[in-house]
């Protein structure tokens, strides 16, 4: 006011007159410009400031968006996984005390080590007797097929005799008619006829009795000597179990057998882990598994080993059902008080035997898991796992039960042999004897 006042030469101009309304509707109107643009001004520092604030963090947010759209959404992850493998048990085959063992728990053993040695002196005794019962029974075959060579023979005697007898009875017959020879010679006769066909008769039973023991069979193949070798066998079983014996190569766990304790079969002695051959079982959600199939690679972090090594995996399959199928007491939702549960699917994981080698695991240990689903992979009703060679002959075959009658073989040759006569009747026309002697194979 004060300008406008200079301006106008000291006169001062009314706002009822036209050109102070004017002035004034000036004055208001720049007034209220200015007030718009620091008001702007300040809007805008304080838009730069809410910028600063939060576009940088929705940035960031956007970021991470867009990198597990195209990279984390691929991997599916789990921590509840686990190392396992074989745990071969180590069992006791027959009776008997422990005398003497050999391994320790932790302790590495070979193939066919032994571990466990029991008192044998039961299985001794008994052995002795069946090596002696199968010489018996050698000697008692023997025995038959002569006696049916000797009872042919006086069968064919008798014949003969008998032959002769009924000659001289139609000559008596003819001489009683012609009264040259007396009627009771005759009759005499006639008794002795009928005496001589009674004891054929008895013969011919007592032969027919004998050839059915020994008929179309040999001394190898009589089933009196294949009782006999067969119970061998099995005193020689008893004897040789007593030496317990590692099936496989690998770790000793959990020895439970001290010198002095009375084992009865099947009981468990020990376990071996073999450590050549471990794969994952990782226990993935239902809602995990749409994407999972055999043959995707897999990323492995231990525990035991925390970020400093990294394992790598393929997904081999997935088990047919979850592991509440499988439980001891399956559940029974057609009740009441049904409550919804995510499923666990265990997925078989194969791991790299190099790697094992340069880092080896245990079972049990804990691992995390992450399975790259973006990978073709094959058909979830085509599983790849299978048994690595190494595996297949070291931890999935043993050898050692099936040569356990390795040597029975050979014994029981011996003992026929030894207990037949220098000129069996084996050879008789009743049995087919052989130039050698055939393998003797028994059932057990």
């Amino acid at each position: 006011m004060k300008k406008d006042a200079e301006q106008n030469n000291g006169k001062r101009t009314f706002p009822f007159t036209e050109k102070g309304r004017q002035k004034e509707s000036r004055s208001r109107f720049e007034r209220l410009f200015h007030v718009i643009i620091l008001s702007w001004k300040r809007d805008w520092r304080a838009w730069q400031l809410t910028r600063n604030k939060y576009v940088l963090p929705l940035l960031f947010l956007f970021f991470l968006a867009g990198w597990w759209f195209f990279f984390s959404s691929n991997w599916v992850a789990t921590n509840d996984a686990y190392v396992t493998g074989n745990v071969i048990p180590v069992k006791a085959q027959t009776s008997g005390r422990v005398v003497e063992v050999l391994v320790e728990s932790t302790q590495y053993v070979k193939k066919n080590q032994v571990l466990v040695r029991l008192d044998s002196l039961n299985q001794r005794v008994a052995f002795e007797g069946a090596k002696q019962n199968l010489a018996m029974a050698v000697r008692k075959v023997e025995d038959l097929f002569n006696k049916a060579k000797s009872l042919r023979n006086k069968i064919a005697a008798q014949k003969a005799i008998l032959g002769r007898q009924r000659y001289d009875l139609g000559l008596y017959a003819s001489g009683s008619k012609a009264g040259v020879v007396s009627v009771q010679d005759a009759i005499d006769a006639q008794w002795k006829v009928q005496e001589i066909e009674s004891t054929i008769r008895q013969l011919e039973d007592e032969l027919h009795s004998t050839e059915s023991w020994i008929q179309k069979t040999t001394v190898w193949d009589n089933p009196i000597v294949l009782k006999a070798a067969v119970d061998l066998k099995n005193a020689y079983l008893a004897l040789y179990r007593c030496q317990i014996v590692a099936p496989v190569a690998g770790y000793v766990a959990r020895r439970s057998i001290q010198v002095g304790d009375e084992v009865t079969p099947d009981r468990l002695l020990m376990n071996i882990v073999p450590l050549d051959y471990y794969w994952v079982v990782a226990n993935y959600r239902e809602t995990e598994l749409r994407k999972m199939k055999p043959g995707q690679p897999v990323k492995i972090r231990a525990d035991i080993y925390g970020r400093r090594y990294l394992y790598h995996g393929v997904v081999e399959g997935l088990e047919p059902g979850s592991g509440t199928v499988f439980a001891l007491l399956p559940p029974d939702n057609a009740t009441g008080n049904y409550i919804h549960v995510v499923e666990r699917v265990p997925v078989r994981i194969r791991l790299d035997p190099k790697e094992l080698i340069q880092h080896p695991l245990r079972l049990g240990l804990s691992v995390v898991t992450k399975v790259n689903v973006s990978h073709k992979g094959s058909s979830v009703l085509k599983p790849i796992t299978e048994i690595p060679a190494n595996a297949k002959t070291s931890d999935y075959t043993s050898t050692y039960f099936s040569e356990e009658l390795s040597g029975v073989d050979d014994l029981i040759k011996t003992i026929i042999e030894e207990n037949r006569y220098p000129q069996s009747e084996s050879k008789d026309t009743l049995s087919q004897d052989l130039e050698t002697p055939p393998s003797v194979h028994p059932t057990n």
